[in-house]
């Protein structure tokens, strides 16, 4: 059986009096994409940034337990944030995703160079690659984010609202580049709020509830009326279509 990428057991975070994440176990492997739904405030965000061991938790995570410098060069990290500090060029952030497979002191080599490039076509930003990042749009910043993130190339990948703030065009290039990641063998893990990208693009869906798991597996097996009205209090129209499954929420 193959190794998972992540294996997380009883992960819990306690904060101030609240645990806003509770005993969560679960495993992804190489060639899924795991989407992780759920309403503000579910554990999302919390889950991931205590699996990669940024907050302290109980419990274990595979990842948190490695040494930093393996950390990164197993598991690439998109923050929720988007800010973007310095006035580098695209193609200078986009790099910063190579540090950690340089040496101490090392310089970016032609393989380096190489997965900036693909990196940056596979988002459509080759034509930005020689503007400042801090003068783009909002949109256009994420893109370039997500681009540093696929430079570091790493079999996990984790995201956290890795879509916001794109047009829809852009929202559908960053799910199918993060399945086609997954279909390479990777793992990715993305906290999701569009429920119809999720079900759309996602191998699996973990839909968390008050910092706990509700349910998990394919979209079709979470996303269930059930589901949908006690954690979301919503109802929704879920389809399998020739073009693949449709999900919108009514």
């Amino acid at each position: 059986m193959t190794a998972p990428r992540l294996d997380l057991d009883n992960l819990t975070v306690t904060r101030s009096g609240r645990t806003p994440l509770a005993g969560v176990s679960l495993s992804v492997g190489p060639g899924e994409f795991v989407g992780l739904i759920g309403p503000n405030g579910a554990g999302k965000t919390t889950l991931m940034r205590a699996a990669l061991g940024l907050i302290p938790s109980t419990g274990r995570s595979s990842l948190a337990a490695l040494p930093p410098a393996a950390r990164a060069a197993q598991a690439g990290w998109m923050p929720q944030a988007r800010e973007i500090a310095w006035p580098v060029t695209v193609e200078m952030l986009v790099m910063l995703g190579r540090t950690p497979h340089l040496p101490p002191g090392g310089h970016p080599g032609a393989h380096d160079r190489a997965a900036v490039d693909r990196a940056l076509e596979r988002m459509d930003l080759t034509t930005l690659r020689r503007r400042r990042a801090t003068e783009l749009s909002g949109g256009e910043q994420a893109r370039v984010l997500i681009a540093r993130l696929l430079a570091q190339d790493t079999p996990l990948v984790l995201a956290d609202e890795p879509t916001s703030g794109l047009d829809p065009a852009h929202q559908i290039t960053a799910m199918q580049t993060f399945a086609g990641l997954a279909a390479e063998g990777r793992a990715v893990v993305a906290s999701l709020h569009d429920l119809g990208l999720a079900a759309r693009h996602c191998t699996r869906l973990v839909l968390l509830e008050a910092g706990r798991v509700a349910a998990d597996g394919p979209p079709a097996a979470v996303l269930t009326t059930e589901n949908l009205a006690r954690v979301f209090g919503i109802t929704a129209h879920f389809a399998q279509t020739p073009d693949g499954p449709v999900f919108q929420p009514l």
